[in-house]
């Protein structure tokens, strides 16, 4: 045998080997969304960073790879990981049934629920039928523009395709609620100048077309993957990371 077949059968054992161990063999791309604080947003020296990508950086800690995180608008955030542009989704993506069709969710990473803000005492009742012909703002492809479409239908529903720009719209004016996350909004909007006069209305709602809690999003295919994400996911949990990375942004519990 010569010596480049040498070189050969070596290499087939050693990737057997890596294969038999269940390791990653490469290094990992992971989208997050980026205009999402505190979830994912771009901070004043331009570095991508908040919860999600503090959550990310730690399970790869874990994993033991390299991953480089980048940011996707949320509308094209499902088809470019089924286009392979990145290997995971950690963008507090809420787990529904429709999405369970397009891609493989990991176990839960954090509760979720939903709810409307409004100039304050312009509503005390934000039921389908109390809000007819109101104008409602949100987030396209989210799970609550997902929720007001079924739910809301003599509502005129404005889609954006960032939760900055409905905040925005809404504090000018030119639309009468907006549907989100409850602590992107009170952690968020609600905290800025510009929504002094702002307020968090109705009830909070979850569940159903607003999803099981949040999880990891990976390509359907990738079995290996999964299992070892939700390992990571396991022991970030157990050893004490999970909640250091949630008190660096909250003064609660997300599970």
């Amino acid at each position: 045998m010569n010596h480049l077949s040498c070189r050969n059968v070596a290499l087939s054992f050693a990737l057997s080997a890596l294969a038999a161990s269940g390791a990653i063999a490469q290094d990992l791309r992971i989208a997050t969304e980026g205009t999402y604080p505190p979830w994912s947003f771009v901070d004043a020296k331009g570095t991508l960073t908040g919860w999600d990508v503090d959550i990310a950086n730690a399970l790869c800690e874990v994993m033991q790879v390299k991953c480089k995180i980048v940011a996707q608008e949320w509308d094209g955030i499902i088809p470019g990981l089924n286009a392979r542009k990145y290997d995971m989704i950690v963008a507090s993506m809420g787990v529904t049934e429709k999405r369970k069709q397009q891609v493989a969710f990991t176990k839960k990473y954090k509760n979720t629920s939903s709810q409307f803000v409004a100039r304050k005492g312009a509503f005390t009742d934000t039921s389908p039928g109390a809000l007819k012909g109101k104008t409602i703002g949100v987030q396209r492809g989210s799970i609550q523009d997902a929720y007001l479409t079924a739910t809301y239908p003599d509502s005129q529903i404005v889609r954006y395709d960032k939760t900055t720009d409905v905040e925005m719209d809404l504090s000018a004016g030119r639309i009468d609620l907006l549907l989100a996350n409850r602590v992107t909004s009170l952690l968020g909007f609600l905290k800025s100048p510009q929504a002094a006069e702002y307020e968090l209305v109705g009830p909070e709602y979850s569940g159903g077309l607003l999803g099981e809690g949040n999880a990891i999003a990976l390509r359907k295919d990738d079995t290996k993957l999964l299992e070892q994400v939700n390992s990571a996911i396991d022991t970030i949990l157990s050893n004490g990371t999970y909640d250091k990375i949630v008190k660096r942004y909250f003064d609660f519990k997300l599970m």
